[in-house]
């Protein structure tokens, strides 16, 4: 439904160029799930469609390559919602009413009775997703967990109901970082989300990240540069223990040796939140700019962009109409073959 922020790109996008370039896997897929982001947009299209090229975008700069992964529209490949309708016979409604993932997203949208039905059953969804492409890998946020654990219950259900190994069982792949699995909003609150308004995105002007890291939550009870200071929930520290290393020191902040060290100071006391924000803008500057950079130049040639994401829903559909294929037939329902 939007720009990427540094939330996604820290918790899966970053794990997903390093999966793509090493070398381990035959196939890649990419998908930007329009459909899903209708379930909870279906007033609002275009808004959705404009997104698309935004998305893309975001994933092209950060460093996905049309070269080595398919990137492709999930409404584009019908497969995945015919999939979704079979898998619907394996889920219960109390099962779906207990996903920690959904009731999360549920009371953030206020939508209590009036869920529309296709935003209840994307976890379904995301199953299909998943198996039409026959991934054993998915890289994830923390949060997605529970999403992903439905995945591997839907496709158990399937293989064991119909003596079939068709479905692929497919594995998360977390951050190796635990400060990317779930990185807070701006302003402290648990999670990094577009409509809480607490989020730095990828694509932002230098100066609006500026103000909003300045911005930022730190420790409430900080009020002076001589106070001792808490890291530990400390929205700042733990961005900078998702994006900083020991170069980044080196280059902006040569007081000290690594994050320990600034880790240790602040907790003593005697050093402020001011310098502490300056250098997390430094660092995440210095990991953005590139990605900025290369954003400038795709925007340059959207009709491009468009011809990938196209040639991609075409490899695409193909590997999905395959696994669908295999799924009748373990049905019994491929009458005509």
């Amino acid at each position: 439904t939007g720009r990427l922020h540094v939330g996604h790109y820290a918790g899966s996008l970053r794990r997903r160029v390093e999966l793509q370039n090493s070398g381990e896997y035959k196939k890649t897929f990419i998908m930007i799930a329009d459909a899903q982001a209708l379930t909870d947009n279906i007033e609002n299209p275009e808004k959705v469609r404009q997104n698309i090229i935004e998305v893309a975008l975001d994933y092209m700069s950060c460093g996905l390559d049309p070269a080595k992964a398919t990137i492709f529209i999930q409404s584009q490949i019908s497969e995945l919602c015919e999939l979704t309708f079979y898998y619907m016979d394996l889920v219960t409604v109390a099962r779906l009413q207990r996903n920690p993932t959904v009731k999360s997203e549920i009371q953030m949208r206020n939508f209590e009775a009036s869920i529309p039905v296709g935003f209840f059953c994307y976890p379904i969804s995301q199953a299909a997703d998943i198996t039409a492409f026959k991934a054993n890998v998915v890289p994830v946020g923390e949060d997605q967990l529970p999403m992903l654990e439905q995945a591997r219950e839907i496709v158990h259900s399937f293989n064991s109901i119909y003596g079939e190994e068709v479905l692929v069982m497919p594995k998360a792949f977390l951050p190796n970082n635990q400060a990317c699995m779930r990185l807070p909003g701006t302003d402290g609150k648990a999670k990094m989300s577009k409509s809480l308004g607490n989020c730095i995105y990828l694509s932002e002007e230098p100066e609006d990240i500026e103000k909003k890291v300045k911005s930022m939550f730190t420790d409430p009870n900080h009020l002076r540069v001589e106070d001792p200071g808490q890291v530990e929930g400390n929205p700042v520290f733990t961005y900078l223990d998702a994006f900083c290393n020991d170069a980044h020191f080196e280059h902006h902040l040569p007081e000290y040796a690594n994050l320990q060290e600034l880790k240790d100071h602040y907790t003593k006391g005697g050093l402020g939140d001011v310098k502490v924000k300056k250098f997390l803008y430094a660092v995440l500057m210095e990991e953005l700019e590139p990605i900025q950079a290369r954003r400038h130049e795709l925007e340059k040639d959207i009709p491009a962009v468009m011809e990938i994401l196209r040639e991609g829903s075409v490899k695409a559909r193909e590997v999905a109409a395959q696994t669908l294929s295999e799924v009748k037939h373990a049905m019994k329902i491929d009458y005509f073959e």
